[in-house]
């Protein structure tokens, strides 16, 4: 683990469950207003910190194709980002086009889940969740095409840098007829680790044996840190949309990934509010920062009044925003290219892409999972 990686995860309390709310539709911002405030906040990569005062929300419909004439000017955004591999809503694993939002290839037609799909650091390999009946299943599918290898029961699956180990959730289905047959759900809820050359593993639970949190704390989303040492484990609401938290896991030192040793929640930090306000999603850059989400919430009845796109450090601190959020939409499936210059996210189903912190381009919609080749 870097110095500065350790440095930052210094032990702190466990960040209390933050509110959800529910989201409602705001006025649509003009595209010139959008571009103004991600100016003034300082957006991009080498354009230094932005103050955390600005919403940096804006509307969909600021975003579509064609209208960013910042990254235009940039000459690595001309060359464009890298292939994007997606999740349809038909549950479609495919290739798009990055150019243009379109489907080069179908490396696996159905069947395929979200919301979290992993891409091996040589570019060769996909891994990827698929539902069977009551039972989710971890595969594995070459980026030439070819029939998916089955890695065992679990979802989300995140493989680490070194293409050693595969981290994914080991969660029970809630769907109708799927439910197990129990009074307490939480202790089937579990983070594995396998290394894939032998298939040994790692069980972390979300609470050791004979606690009880009342309620399960599902994780939404795995990702490493550049040195494969720990993940940052991001956690959806346990009930009345309360609990979103985002909790960096020492992967030697942890024994469960709610809290206890090794576990740190990444607190929330600036403006809007933070007691209102909480990580929806986390991801780590290639730099050891993180890639956040950061949602914040007012008014009765209370909605979603913005949803910050940032980079900041494991101890939550700003290091400047990175994209433009949309309020009403829900931001899942982030993540940053091999070089941090290129972000992706989903704002609902539709897949936005980012250069250096410049107005995101809409690249396609109809999809529940993203990520890059």
């Amino acid at each position: 683990m870097s110095p500065e990686l350790h440095a930052q995860l210094t032990p702190q309390a466990d960040a209390p469950g933050h509110r959800d709310r529910r989201r409602s539709r705001l006025i649509a911002i003009a595209l010139p207003a959008a571009a103004l405030l991600l100016a003034a906040c300082g957006g991009g990569s080498s354009g230094g910190g932005a103050s955390p005062q600005g919403s940096g929300s804006a509307s969909p419909a600021a975003a579509s194709p064609g209208t960013s004439t910042a990254a235009a000017a940039s000459p690595a955004a001309a060359a464009g980002p890298p292939a994007v591999i997606a999740v349809t809503k038909g549950g479609a694993l495919v290739i798009l086009d990055s150019a243009n939002g379109s489907i080069a290839k179908t490396l696996v037609p159905s069947g395929v889940i979200g919301d979290e799909i992993s891409v091996s650091a040589d570019r060769t390999t996909v891994y990827f969740a698929a539902a069977h009946g009551c039972t989710t299943e971890v595969e594995s599918v070459p980026v030439t095409g070819g029939s998916p290898t089955l890695l065992g029961k679990g979802s989300l699956p995140a493989v680490s840098p070194d293409g050693a180990k595969l981290a994914m959730a080991r969660e029970p289905s809630l769907t109708t007829g799927c439910i197990p047959h129990t009074g307490d759900l939480t202790s089937q809820y579990k983070l594995v680790v396998r290394t894939l050359s032998g298939g040994g593993q790692v069980i972390y639970p979300m609470l050791a044996p004979g606690q009880s949190s009342g309620l399960p704390y599902p994780i939404s989303h795995l990702s490493w840190s550049p040195d494969g040492t720990h993940l940052a484990v991001s956690i959806s609401s346990a009930e009345d949309n309360e609990g979103w938290n985002l909790v960096i896991l020492d992967t030697a030192t942890a024994r469960y990934y709610l809290s206890g040793a090794g576990d740190v929640s990444v607190p929330v930090t600036g403006q809007p509010s933070t007691s209102d306000s909480y990580l929806r999603e986390g991801v780590f850059m290639p730099d050891g920062n993180l890639f956040v989400s950061r949602a914040c919430c007012a008014g009765v009845p209370v909605r979603n009044t913005s949803r910050l796109m940032w980079e900041v450090n494991p101890a939550g601190a700003l290091v400047h925003q990175v994209a433009i959020g949309f309020a009403n939409l829900d931001h899942t499936s982030l993540d940053a290219s091999a070089s941090g210059k290129w972000l992706l996210y989903l704002g609902g189903d539709i897949l936005y892409v980012s250069h250096d912190g410049h107005t995101p381009k809409q690249l396609a919609t109809g999809l529940i999972a993203a990520a890059w080749q």
